[in-house]
């Protein structure tokens, strides 16, 4: 590399020594095997299995890359990563490729950074090699955020009309729709739930029936959380008499509560849902209910996703905001107001307050 402070070019780089072979690791003692054992299922939990494939995805990008510029990805090079991430924003990491968002270059850059600390050979993200060029891309690139749509109530209603009540697959779909909203939930805590505690490895949550609603535990980025959804005032928008109905009519009394439909519909299997399921319900069901109508179906599609659901309770809910920032579990109220996206708006006029 050169020692000047210009970033070099793809073209001007030498061909990278051939990385040395990894030294075989120590063995540790017998007794402790067991420890290494159950230190290795922390290090998995500390992170979601989503968040851990697209990590391992994007390293396997970078490692591609690194091999396609006759470079290695080992050890940790702030020059070479300043590069990729420069190749990802010109499209030119992959052929073919278009160039990425910069919301999908700090993804790759954050997924690099966790690989490269795993190895036990953390970078520098602020080495003027990483840092100088992510701003650059930031200012040439970057647009603003374009938020998925919230589904407000009177449109969630028309959603769970277009849903079959006599079906077991409609059954499921209006207590995943209900308890989505009403619960302000992620699409991953939804399908997650057991309906009781402990029942299963991969759960991460579950679910207490009520009197007065459902109580909900889930386990979160930051611990667990519990989630109040209170009984609706019509049986048909309740979220609680939803998730009742599905439970009786599909005989789950053990494990995850949200499981597929086989059978033609008219068995239910063992298999917990993906939380993509809970999206393509959504975009479904907006589709069905004519939400939009006026905007072509893809770009429909686009506006509408499982965080919809989430998002159409934080606009909707009228009552103090540090109730909808528990509800969605929220370390800060501006984030809460990030979901807020059509209720405030237009609440206070300034310009007739200034006397215009």
């Amino acid at each position: 590399m050169k020692n000047s402070g210009e970033i070099v070019l793809e073209t001007e780089l030498p061909k990278a020594p051939p990385s040395p072979a990894p030294q075989p690791a120590s063995s540790l003692p017998g007794h402790l095997q067991d420890l290494a054992d159950r230190a290795r299922g922390y290090v998995e939990a500390a992170s979601s299995a989503n968040t851990r494939r697209a990590y391992a995805s994007d390293w396997k990008h970078f490692s591609a890359w690194c091999r396609r510029s006759n470079l290695t990805p080992l050890p940790a090079d702030p020059q070479i990563v300043g590069l990729y991430i420069t190749a990802c924003a010109s499209g030119t990491a992959e052929r073919g490729m278009k160039a990425n968002s910069v919301s999908t270059i700090e993804r790759r850059l954050s997924a690099l950074t966790w690989n490269y600390t795993q190895r036990g050979m953390p970078i520098d993200r602020k080495d003027r090699h990483i840092a100088t060029v992510l701003a650059g891309i930031r200012n040439t690139h970057a647009t603003p955020p374009r938020q998925k749509e919230a589904v407000l109530p009177e449109e969630l209603i028309a959603m769970l009309e277009t849903l079959d009540r006599g079906t077991l697959r409609g059954l499921r779909n209006r207590a995943m729709l209900l308890i989505g909203f009403a619960g302000g939930l992620r699409r991953s805590e939804i399908v997650a739930l057991d309906c009781g505690r402990d029942q299963t490895e991969d759960g991460r949550g579950w679910i207490e029936i009520m009197d007065k609603g459902l109580l909900v535990a889930l386990r979160g980025k930051t611990g667990w959380r519990e989630v109040e959804i209170g009984r609706g005032s019509s049986d048909i928008t309740c979220p609680v008499v939803a998730i009742e109905t599905w439970i009786k009519f599909a005989r789950i009394a053990h494990g995850p509560v949200f499981r597929r439909v086989t059978g033609r519909g008219k068995q239910v299997g063992p298999d917990r849902l993906k939380d993509q399921e809970v999206a393509r319900l959504v975009k479904k069901a907006v589709l069905a209910s004519g939400i939009r109508g006026d905007l072509p179906e893809a770009e429909r599609v686009k506006l509408f996703s499982g965080h919809s659901l989430r998002a159409g309770l934080a606009s909707s809910a009228e009552v103090d905001e540090r109730y909808v920032q528990k509800q969605l579990g929220h370390a800060s109220a501006e984030m809460t107001r990030r979901y807020q996206r059509r209720r405030d708006r237009f609440r206070v006029n300034l310009t007739k307050a200034a006397g215009l």
